[in-house]
């Protein structure tokens, strides 16, 4: 529990710059979109965070908030100063669509770094709208939105919140938090954990620097990590999950299931196997609890495979090898620990 909520902290640290940043805080430029009937949102910014909501009840505008180097807080014509010797700032509309680009004019030459800014941008906008968002120095926020949304970072945290349509994500620094989202999810970090709930449809997550927190998810889900554990809670459909570097521990599952690790124990607690269930741990013990009442094919293996009492098996139940039929036979469940036990238990 203390390593999925050390996960849990991580990811909400890395995603929770931006709001601190901009709460509370008059913005250095608001521009308003009242009258632009905005669907498309186009960002690009070097050292900043970006927020995209479509949420009801806000006017349509672009916020602009302005800070120096680590977080100083600057005066108004300081900022001004800096923006006309070092930066191009542009806020645009062209058809439907709103362009917010901050760029730096001496990136790659001679400049006082010193002198830098972080520029982020903080945008509201109907609820149907599409997204191409950057920047290489910050989070990225989304809420509220229906459409293809397509942003990347490389210095900051994902949050993501209600969102349906296309949505592909993608960050080198830090965690990423997704929920309450549908349709087409595709997320990946390379710099932390990720955390999933209340979301169905398909849905890609991959880490190789953290764990994997899934909950209350539903349709075909492909999660995986080289960087920690998995822990799986309510899942529904498909899933299929692995790890290379913790244990992987999924509860109250309903779905077609195959996962692996190569760096622990497997704890799979099935309230229904689904059109299959295949796991496989290289480097500890597996434990699968399975429904008592329904049809299943075992092909169990492992150093050895231990069992509480049920009825309704037929078939050779060895020392190290289990083959047979439950109630009957019906979804195929294998097992392989190679290094480890198999303990069983019907519920």
């Amino acid at each position: 529990m203390k390593t999925y909520l050390t996960l849990f902290i991580v990811v909400c640290q890395s995603v929770i710059a931006l709001a601190q940043d901009n709460d509370n805080k008059t913005p250095y430029l608001t521009k308003s979109l009242a009258n632009d009937a905005i669907n498309s949102v186009v960002v690009t910014t070097s050292a900043g965070g970006i927020a995209v909501s479509g949420k009801s009840g806000e006017a349509p505008r672009v916020e602009v908030y302005i800070k120096g180097n680590n977080d100083k807080e600057l005066s108004k014509e300081e900022i001004k100063k800096r923006l006309d010797e070092y930066y191009d700032l542009d806020i645009s509309v062209t058809g439907h669509e709103v362009r917010a680009v901050a760029k730096n004019k001496h990136d790659g030459g001679d400049w006082d770094w010193k002198k830098g800014l972080s520029i982020s941008f903080k945008i509201y906008v109907p609820q149907q709208s599409n997204t191409e968002l950057t920047t290489s120095g910050g989070g990225i926020s989304l809420d509220d939105l229906s459409g293809n949304e397509e942003f990347k970072t490389s210095g900051g945290g994902l949050t993501i919140n209600k969102l349906s349509g296309k949505i592909h994500g993608v960050t080198s620094g830090g965690g990423i938090l997704v929920s309450n989202s549908s349709e087409t999810i595709d997320l990946s970090t390379s710099g932390g954990g990720i955390v999933a709930k209340n979301c169905d449809g398909d849905i890609k997550l991959r880490t190789s620097g953290g764990g994997l927190k899934l909950e209350h998810l539903k349709g075909t889900i492909h999660a995986f990590t080289s960087g920690g554990g998995v822990e799986g809670d309510n899942i529904e459909g498909e899933l299929i999950t692995g790890t290379s570097g913790g244990g992987i521990d999924l509860k109250e599952m309903d779905c077609s299931l195959s996962a692996s690790t190569s760096a622990g124990s497997l704890n799979a607690q099935m309230k229904q196997v689904g059109k299959y269930l295949k796991l496989a741990s290289s480097a500890g013990n597996i434990n699968i609890e399975l429904p008592e009442k329904q049809g299943l094919d075992l092909d169990l293996k492992g150093d050895k495979v231990n069992q509480s009492q049920f009825n309704g098996f037929s078939g050779d139940w060895d020392k190290d090898h289990v083959k047979g039929t439950v109630n009957g036979g019906g979804a195929p469940v294998t097992a392989d620990a190679s290094s480890g036990n198999i303990n069983v238990k019907f519920n």
